[in-house]
Protein backbone atom coordinates (compact mmCIF):
# COMPACT_ATOMS: atom_id res chain seq x y z
CA UNK A 1 0.00 0.00 0.00
CA UNK A 2 0.81 3.31 -0.52
CA UNK A 3 -2.14 6.16 -0.61
CA UNK A 4 -4.99 5.06 -0.74
CA UNK A 5 -8.43 6.46 -0.49
CA UNK A 6 -12.04 5.94 -1.30
CA UNK A 7 -15.53 7.50 -1.76
CA UNK A 8 -19.30 7.25 -1.74
CA UNK A 9 -21.15 10.18 -2.18
CA UNK A 10 -25.07 9.29 -2.50
CA UNK A 11 -27.01 12.33 -4.03
CA UNK A 12 -23.93 14.01 -4.85
CA UNK A 13 -23.15 15.85 -8.24
CA UNK A 14 -21.88 12.93 -10.63
CA UNK A 15 -18.32 14.46 -10.65
CA UNK A 16 -18.31 14.80 -6.63
CA UNK A 17 -16.68 11.56 -5.91
CA UNK A 18 -14.07 11.82 -8.27
CA UNK A 19 -13.19 15.11 -6.78
CA UNK A 20 -13.07 14.11 -2.79
CA UNK A 21 -11.00 11.21 -3.85
CA UNK A 22 -8.18 13.35 -5.76
CA UNK A 23 -8.94 15.76 -3.08
CA UNK A 24 -8.50 13.41 -0.22
CA UNK A 25 -5.58 11.55 -2.19
CA UNK A 26 -3.51 15.18 -2.11
CA UNK A 27 -3.13 14.74 1.08
CA UNK A 28 -1.35 11.34 0.90
CA UNK A 29 1.06 12.85 -1.72
CA UNK A 30 3.85 12.07 1.07
CA UNK A 31 2.90 8.50 0.77
CA UNK A 32 3.89 7.85 -2.97
CA UNK A 33 5.10 9.95 -5.79
CA UNK A 34 5.42 7.68 -9.03
CA UNK A 35 2.03 7.51 -10.16
CA UNK A 36 -1.28 8.26 -9.40
CA UNK A 37 -5.16 7.59 -10.42
CA UNK A 38 -8.53 7.85 -9.74
CA UNK A 39 -11.41 4.88 -10.69
CA UNK A 40 -15.53 6.09 -10.50
CA UNK A 41 -18.46 4.32 -10.81
CA UNK A 42 -22.03 5.43 -12.21
CA UNK A 43 -23.99 2.13 -10.54
CA UNK A 44 -23.74 0.51 -13.78
CA UNK A 45 -19.81 1.50 -15.83
CA UNK A 46 -16.85 1.71 -14.17
CA UNK A 47 -14.10 4.67 -15.65
CA UNK A 48 -10.06 4.43 -14.69
CA UNK A 49 -7.53 6.73 -15.15
CA UNK A 50 -4.12 6.85 -14.02
CA UNK A 51 -0.50 8.04 -15.31
CA UNK A 52 3.34 8.44 -13.94
CA UNK A 53 3.87 11.33 -12.21
CA UNK A 54 2.75 13.69 -8.90
CA UNK A 55 -1.35 13.84 -7.84
CA UNK A 56 -1.22 17.77 -9.55
CA UNK A 57 0.44 16.55 -13.02
CA UNK A 58 -2.07 13.43 -13.71
CA UNK A 59 -5.80 14.58 -12.27
CA UNK A 60 -5.93 17.98 -12.98
CA UNK A 61 -9.07 19.58 -14.09
CA UNK A 62 -9.04 18.18 -17.77
CA UNK A 63 -9.84 15.09 -16.70
CA UNK A 64 -11.85 15.02 -13.32
CA UNK A 65 -14.89 16.14 -15.19
CA UNK A 66 -15.11 13.09 -17.37
CA UNK A 67 -15.15 11.15 -13.92
CA UNK A 68 -18.33 10.99 -13.28
CA UNK A 69 -20.00 8.61 -10.97
CA UNK A 70 -21.20 8.19 -6.76
CA UNK A 71 -18.37 5.63 -6.17
CA UNK A 72 -15.00 6.34 -6.56
CA UNK A 73 -11.04 4.81 -5.48
CA UNK A 74 -8.04 6.68 -5.51
CA UNK A 75 -4.14 5.58 -5.36
CA UNK A 76 -0.85 7.02 -5.18
CA UNK A 77 2.39 4.80 -5.71
CA UNK A 78 5.64 4.15 -4.06
CA UNK A 79 7.29 1.22 -5.93
CA UNK A 80 8.35 -1.62 -3.81
CA UNK A 81 7.67 -4.07 -6.58
CA UNK A 82 7.23 -3.45 -9.86
CA UNK A 83 9.16 -0.75 -12.42
CA UNK A 84 7.79 2.76 -12.35
CA UNK A 85 5.96 2.18 -15.54
CA UNK A 86 2.23 2.70 -16.58
CA UNK A 87 1.10 -1.00 -16.30
CA UNK A 88 2.24 -0.60 -12.56
CA UNK A 89 0.66 2.57 -12.17
CA UNK A 90 -2.80 2.21 -9.66
CA UNK A 91 -5.90 1.68 -9.70
CA UNK A 92 -5.44 -1.39 -11.23
CA UNK A 93 -8.62 -3.19 -13.69
CA UNK A 94 -10.13 -6.30 -13.66
CA UNK A 95 -12.71 -6.99 -16.28
CA UNK A 96 -15.13 -10.17 -16.07
CA UNK A 97 -17.83 -12.13 -14.00
CA UNK A 98 -18.72 -11.09 -9.90
CA UNK A 99 -16.34 -13.43 -7.59
CA UNK A 100 -15.80 -13.27 -4.39
CA UNK A 101 -12.70 -12.25 -2.29
CA UNK A 102 -10.34 -14.99 -0.93
CA UNK A 103 -8.47 -12.70 1.12
CA UNK A 104 -8.34 -14.96 4.34
CA UNK A 105 -5.93 -17.09 2.18
CA UNK A 106 -3.60 -14.30 1.37
CA UNK A 107 -0.62 -13.83 3.78
CA UNK A 108 1.43 -10.66 4.48
CA UNK A 109 1.41 -7.14 4.28
CA UNK A 110 -1.45 -5.52 2.54
CA UNK A 111 -4.45 -2.65 2.64
CA UNK A 112 -6.58 -2.41 0.21
CA UNK A 113 -9.25 -0.38 -1.30
CA UNK A 114 -11.43 -1.81 -4.02
CA UNK A 115 -14.34 -0.68 -6.16
CA UNK A 116 -16.67 -2.53 -8.10
CA UNK A 117 -19.99 -1.43 -9.92
CA UNK A 118 -22.11 -0.96 -6.52
CA UNK A 119 -19.25 -1.03 -3.76
CA UNK A 120 -15.90 0.35 -2.05
CA UNK A 121 -14.74 -1.98 0.39
CA UNK A 122 -11.84 -1.94 2.50
CA UNK A 123 -9.70 -4.51 3.82
CA UNK A 124 -6.83 -4.67 6.22
CA UNK A 125 -4.33 -7.64 6.90
CA UNK A 126 -4.24 -9.20 10.03
CA UNK A 127 -1.65 -7.69 11.36
CA UNK A 128 -2.85 -4.29 10.03
CA UNK A 129 1.08 -3.44 9.25
CA UNK A 130 -0.20 -0.29 7.04
CA UNK A 131 -3.19 1.85 8.34
CA UNK A 132 -6.66 2.68 7.51
CA UNK A 133 -9.49 4.37 8.77
CA UNK A 134 -12.92 5.15 7.93
CA UNK A 135 -14.68 8.26 7.78
CA UNK A 136 -18.41 9.80 7.35
CA UNK A 137 -18.60 12.98 5.04
CA UNK A 138 -21.16 15.35 5.82
CA UNK A 139 -24.69 14.24 4.72
CA UNK A 140 -26.80 15.89 1.54
CA UNK A 141 -28.67 18.61 3.27
CA UNK A 142 -32.29 19.63 1.94
CA UNK A 143 -34.83 22.15 2.63
CA UNK A 144 -38.18 21.07 3.66
CA UNK A 145 -41.24 22.86 4.80
CA UNK A 146 -42.60 26.15 3.14
CA UNK A 147 -40.64 28.61 1.00
CA UNK A 148 -39.51 30.81 3.94
CA UNK A 149 -39.07 27.77 6.53
CA UNK A 150 -35.53 26.91 5.39
CA UNK A 151 -35.21 24.12 7.87
CA UNK A 152 -32.80 21.35 6.86
CA UNK A 153 -32.38 17.92 7.77
CA UNK A 154 -29.94 15.23 7.29
CA UNK A 155 -31.15 12.52 4.77
CA UNK A 156 -29.67 9.56 5.97
CA UNK A 157 -29.55 7.88 2.63
CA UNK A 158 -27.66 10.98 1.36
CA UNK A 159 -24.81 10.10 4.09
CA UNK A 160 -21.57 9.72 2.51
CA UNK A 161 -18.44 7.66 3.77
CA UNK A 162 -14.80 7.39 2.94
CA UNK A 163 -11.64 5.58 3.71
CA UNK A 164 -7.97 6.78 3.70
CA UNK A 165 -4.45 5.82 4.34
CA UNK A 166 -4.59 8.69 6.99
CA UNK A 167 -6.40 10.81 9.11
CA UNK A 168 -5.39 13.83 7.67
CA UNK A 169 -7.06 13.16 4.54
CA UNK A 170 -10.68 13.33 5.99
CA UNK A 171 -9.21 16.46 7.51
CA UNK A 172 -9.19 17.80 4.07
CA UNK A 173 -12.23 16.55 2.24
CA UNK A 174 -14.54 17.71 5.37
CA UNK A 175 -15.20 14.00 6.85
CA UNK A 176 -15.29 13.27 10.49
CA UNK A 177 -12.97 10.51 11.95
CA UNK A 178 -15.12 7.71 12.93
CA UNK A 179 -12.80 4.33 13.77
CA UNK A 180 -9.83 2.35 12.22
CA UNK A 181 -10.52 -0.27 10.06
CA UNK A 182 -9.52 -3.45 12.00
CA UNK A 183 -6.84 -5.70 11.13
CA UNK A 184 -8.39 -8.65 10.02
CA UNK A 185 -11.70 -6.63 9.03
CA UNK A 186 -13.05 -5.89 5.86
CA UNK A 187 -15.45 -2.99 5.38
CA UNK A 188 -18.03 -2.52 2.65
CA UNK A 189 -19.45 0.62 1.99
CA UNK A 190 -22.39 0.89 -0.34
CA UNK A 191 -24.97 3.66 -1.40
CA UNK A 192 -27.99 4.45 1.12
CA UNK A 193 -27.00 1.71 4.02
CA UNK A 194 -24.62 2.58 6.40
CA UNK A 195 -21.27 0.56 6.46
CA UNK A 196 -21.28 -3.10 7.08
CA UNK A 197 -18.10 -5.01 8.74
CA UNK A 198 -17.11 -8.58 7.89
CA UNK A 199 -14.35 -10.17 10.05
CA UNK A 200 -12.17 -12.58 8.48
CA UNK A 201 -9.65 -13.36 10.24
CA UNK A 202 -8.68 -12.87 14.27
CA UNK A 203 -6.38 -9.48 14.71
CA UNK A 204 -2.43 -9.67 16.06
CA UNK A 205 -2.00 -5.99 15.61
CA UNK A 206 1.66 -5.18 14.46
CA UNK A 207 1.33 -1.56 12.81
CA UNK A 208 3.99 -0.92 11.39
CA UNK A 209 6.19 1.90 14.10
CA UNK A 210 8.06 3.68 11.41
CA UNK A 211 4.50 4.86 10.22
CA UNK A 212 4.92 6.84 13.63
CA UNK A 213 8.36 7.74 13.41
CA UNK A 214 8.80 9.12 9.55
CA UNK A 215 6.24 7.32 7.10
CA UNK A 216 3.20 9.33 8.13
CA UNK A 217 1.61 13.23 8.60
CA UNK A 218 2.78 14.78 11.25
CA UNK A 219 -1.21 16.12 11.51
CA UNK A 220 -2.58 12.12 11.41
CA UNK A 221 -3.70 10.37 14.26
CA UNK A 222 -2.88 6.55 14.42
CA UNK A 223 -3.47 4.43 17.81
CA UNK A 224 -5.26 6.99 18.79
CA UNK A 225 -1.88 9.50 19.37
CA UNK A 226 -1.13 13.01 17.23
CA UNK A 227 1.67 11.85 15.27
CA UNK A 228 3.42 15.33 15.96
CA UNK A 229 3.17 15.11 19.61
CA UNK A 230 4.27 11.45 19.59
CA UNK A 231 7.80 12.79 17.54
CA UNK A 232 7.76 15.66 19.79
CA UNK A 233 8.04 13.43 23.09
CA UNK A 234 10.50 11.09 20.82
CA UNK A 235 12.72 14.28 20.41
CA UNK A 236 12.27 14.57 24.44
CA UNK A 237 13.16 11.06 24.92
CA UNK A 238 16.16 11.25 22.69
CA UNK A 239 17.92 14.67 24.60
CA UNK A 240 17.73 12.00 27.67
CA UNK A 241 19.36 9.60 26.31
CA UNK A 242 22.09 11.44 24.34
CA UNK A 243 22.50 14.37 25.43
CA UNK A 244 25.46 17.42 24.25
CA UNK A 245 26.96 20.63 25.09
CA UNK A 246 25.69 22.74 22.07
CA UNK A 247 24.91 26.44 20.61
CA UNK A 248 21.29 25.01 19.31
CA UNK A 249 19.00 22.32 18.07
CA UNK A 250 18.00 22.26 14.43
CA UNK A 251 15.86 20.02 12.55
CA UNK A 252 16.25 18.24 9.17
CA UNK A 253 13.44 19.50 7.66
CA UNK A 254 10.59 19.29 7.68
CA UNK A 255 10.36 15.26 9.05
CA UNK A 256 12.60 15.62 11.89
CA UNK A 257 11.16 19.03 13.37
CA UNK A 258 8.49 17.43 15.89
CA UNK A 259 11.88 15.80 17.00
CA UNK A 260 13.60 18.68 17.30
CA UNK A 261 11.65 20.42 19.17
CA UNK A 262 11.21 17.88 21.85
CA UNK A 263 14.86 17.94 22.38
CA UNK A 264 15.28 21.54 22.06
CA UNK A 265 12.86 21.67 24.62
CA UNK A 266 14.12 18.64 26.81
CA UNK A 267 17.67 20.00 26.66
CA UNK A 268 16.59 23.78 27.36
CA UNK A 269 18.83 24.76 24.38
CA UNK A 270 17.51 27.52 21.90
CA UNK A 271 15.31 25.66 18.79
CA UNK A 272 16.42 27.25 15.12
CA UNK A 273 15.62 26.23 11.73
CA UNK A 274 18.95 26.13 9.65
CA UNK A 275 18.31 24.94 6.39
CA UNK A 276 16.08 26.10 4.38
CA UNK A 277 13.79 23.32 2.41
CA UNK A 278 12.39 23.34 -1.24
CA UNK A 279 8.73 21.98 -0.92
CA UNK A 280 8.19 21.30 -4.49
CA UNK A 281 10.92 18.59 -4.40
CA UNK A 282 9.84 15.56 -3.50
CA UNK A 283 10.72 12.89 -0.49
CA UNK A 284 14.32 11.83 -0.87
CA UNK A 285 13.54 8.83 1.31
CA UNK A 286 10.94 7.39 -1.70
CA UNK A 287 12.80 8.28 -4.53
CA UNK A 288 14.11 5.04 -6.51
CA UNK A 289 17.37 4.98 -7.05
CA UNK A 290 20.33 6.20 -4.98
CA UNK A 291 21.48 8.37 -7.80
CA UNK A 292 18.17 10.39 -7.33
CA UNK A 293 18.45 10.71 -4.04
CA UNK A 294 21.28 12.48 -3.56
CA UNK A 295 21.09 14.81 -6.21
CA UNK A 296 17.45 15.08 -4.33
CA UNK A 297 19.07 16.48 -1.39
CA UNK A 298 20.76 19.69 -2.96
CA UNK A 299 17.79 20.47 -4.73
CA UNK A 300 15.72 19.83 -1.62
CA UNK A 301 17.59 21.31 0.88
CA UNK A 302 20.29 24.16 1.42
CA UNK A 303 21.50 25.86 4.59
CA UNK A 304 20.85 29.07 6.78
CA UNK A 305 24.60 30.50 6.82
CA UNK A 306 23.82 33.35 9.55
CA UNK A 307 22.01 30.57 11.60
CA UNK A 308 24.82 28.04 11.08
CA UNK A 309 27.91 29.44 10.50
CA UNK A 310 30.87 29.06 13.58
CA UNK A 311 27.66 27.28 15.65
CA UNK A 312 27.97 24.03 17.53
CA UNK A 313 24.83 22.47 15.73
CA UNK A 314 22.69 19.60 16.96
CA UNK A 315 20.98 17.92 13.75
CA UNK A 316 18.21 16.37 14.50
CA UNK A 317 16.72 13.72 11.79
CA UNK A 318 13.96 10.72 12.00
CA UNK A 319 15.95 8.06 10.49
CA UNK A 320 19.07 7.10 8.81
CA UNK A 321 18.71 4.53 6.33
CA UNK A 322 21.47 4.02 3.94
CA UNK A 323 23.39 7.33 5.03
CA UNK A 324 23.69 9.15 1.90
CA UNK A 325 21.49 11.83 2.58
CA UNK A 326 22.52 12.46 5.81
CA UNK A 327 26.15 12.64 4.80
CA UNK A 328 25.55 14.97 2.25
CA UNK A 329 23.40 17.41 4.69
CA UNK A 330 26.81 17.12 7.01
CA UNK A 331 29.09 18.36 4.08
CA UNK A 332 25.95 21.27 3.35
CA UNK A 333 26.31 22.70 7.21
CA UNK A 334 30.05 22.27 7.24
CA UNK A 335 30.38 24.27 4.14
CA UNK A 336 28.02 26.66 5.30
CA UNK A 337 30.81 27.45 8.24
CA UNK A 338 29.21 24.92 11.29
CA UNK A 339 32.02 24.40 13.94
CA UNK A 340 30.60 20.98 14.93
CA UNK A 341 27.32 18.98 13.60
CA UNK A 342 26.66 16.80 16.07
CA UNK A 343 23.69 14.10 14.60
CA UNK A 344 20.65 12.57 16.54
CA UNK A 345 19.01 10.27 15.35
CA UNK A 346 14.71 10.19 16.94
CA UNK A 347 14.76 6.08 15.62
CA UNK A 348 16.63 3.30 16.20
CA UNK A 349 19.10 1.85 13.95
CA UNK A 350 17.63 0.11 11.11
CA UNK A 351 19.18 -3.09 10.76
CA UNK A 352 16.94 -4.96 8.84
CA UNK A 353 14.80 -4.79 5.63
CA UNK A 354 11.28 -3.95 5.64
CA UNK A 355 9.20 -6.55 3.46
CA UNK A 356 5.88 -4.83 4.72
CA UNK A 357 5.70 -1.95 2.71
CA UNK A 358 9.10 0.18 2.47
CA UNK A 359 11.44 -0.37 -0.11
CA UNK A 360 14.73 -1.65 1.88
CA UNK A 361 14.74 -5.06 0.25
CA UNK A 362 18.44 -6.52 1.55
CA UNK A 363 20.59 -5.87 4.48
CA UNK A 364 23.53 -4.25 2.03
CA UNK A 365 21.35 -1.37 1.70
CA UNK A 366 21.27 -0.77 5.36
CA UNK A 367 24.08 1.22 6.55
CA UNK A 368 23.47 -0.07 10.34
CA UNK A 369 23.92 -3.85 8.80
CA UNK A 370 26.78 -3.19 7.29
CA UNK A 371 28.75 -0.33 10.30
CA UNK A 372 29.30 -0.11 13.81
CA UNK A 373 28.07 3.00 14.84
CA UNK A 374 31.32 4.60 15.10
CA UNK A 375 31.83 3.92 11.33
CA UNK A 376 28.63 5.41 10.54
CA UNK A 377 29.37 8.98 12.26
CA UNK A 378 32.77 8.49 10.13
CA UNK A 379 30.70 7.90 7.21
CA UNK A 380 28.57 10.59 7.11
CA UNK A 381 31.47 13.23 9.13
CA UNK A 382 29.43 14.12 12.01
CA UNK A 383 31.58 14.67 15.26
CA UNK A 384 28.72 12.54 17.17
CA UNK A 385 26.31 10.49 16.62
CA UNK A 386 23.50 8.94 18.50
CA UNK A 387 20.05 7.69 18.19
CA UNK A 388 16.93 6.78 20.19
CA UNK A 389 16.47 3.35 21.53
CA UNK A 390 13.51 1.40 21.17
CA UNK A 391 12.82 1.21 24.84
CA UNK A 392 12.62 5.82 24.38
CA UNK A 393 10.44 4.86 21.40
CA UNK A 394 7.97 2.92 23.52
CA UNK A 395 7.85 6.20 26.28
CA UNK A 396 7.04 8.01 23.41
CA UNK A 397 4.33 6.35 22.51
CA UNK A 398 2.91 5.33 25.95
CA UNK A 399 1.69 1.87 23.92
CA UNK A 400 3.09 -1.98 24.40
CA UNK A 401 5.89 -3.00 21.97
CA UNK A 402 3.63 -6.12 21.20
CA UNK A 403 0.91 -3.69 19.51
CA UNK A 404 3.80 -3.21 16.52
CA UNK A 405 5.96 -4.78 14.38
CA UNK A 406 10.10 -3.34 14.88
CA UNK A 407 11.17 -6.40 12.42
CA UNK A 408 13.40 -2.99 10.81
CA UNK A 409 14.99 -2.21 14.04
CA UNK A 410 15.07 -5.92 15.77
CA UNK A 411 14.89 -8.41 13.24
CA UNK A 412 11.76 -10.15 14.77
CA UNK A 413 9.11 -10.19 11.56
CA UNK A 414 5.64 -11.47 12.49
CA UNK A 415 4.85 -13.00 9.83
CA UNK A 416 7.86 -15.00 7.25
CA UNK A 417 9.93 -13.26 5.27
CA UNK A 418 11.82 -14.21 1.86
CA UNK A 419 15.66 -13.04 2.06
CA UNK A 420 15.28 -14.01 -1.78
CA UNK A 421 13.11 -10.71 -1.84
CA UNK A 422 15.71 -8.57 -4.05
CA UNK A 423 15.40 -10.91 -6.80
CA UNK A 424 11.46 -11.08 -6.82
CA UNK A 425 10.87 -7.07 -6.84
CA UNK A 426 10.05 -7.86 -10.29
CA UNK A 427 8.48 -10.99 -10.58
CA UNK A 428 4.99 -9.26 -12.02
CA UNK A 429 7.32 -8.24 -15.14
CA UNK A 430 8.69 -9.72 -18.00
CA UNK A 431 12.20 -9.91 -17.62
CA UNK A 432 14.19 -6.26 -18.23
CA UNK A 433 17.68 -5.21 -18.11
CA UNK A 434 18.79 -3.41 -15.62
CA UNK A 435 19.92 -0.19 -17.95
CA UNK A 436 15.58 -0.19 -18.91
CA UNK A 437 15.20 -0.09 -15.15
CA UNK A 438 17.12 2.41 -14.59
Amino acid sequence: MCGVFGAVTPGAEPTEAAAIATLGLFALQHRGQESAGVAVSDGEQLMLYKDLGMISTVLDERHLPSLRGTLAIAHCRYSTTGSTIWENAQPTYRQGPRRSIAIPRVRGAFTLVILDQKRVIGVRDPHGFRPLVLGRLPASARVVGGPNDGTLWDDEAQQGWCLSSETAALDIVGAEFIRDVEPGEIVVLEPGRPPRSIRYAEANPKLCVFELIYFARPDSYMEGRNLYEVRRRMGEQLAIEHAIDADLVMPVPDTGAPAAAGYAEASGLPYREGMYRNRYAGRTFIQPSAGLRHRGVTIKLNPLREVVAGKRLIVVDDSIVRGTTTKKIVELLRKAGAREVHVRISAPPIYHPCFYGIDTSIETELIASTKAEPEIREFIGADSLGYLSIRGVLAALDLPYERFCFACFDGNYPEPVPYDAASRKFILEEPVSAADRA
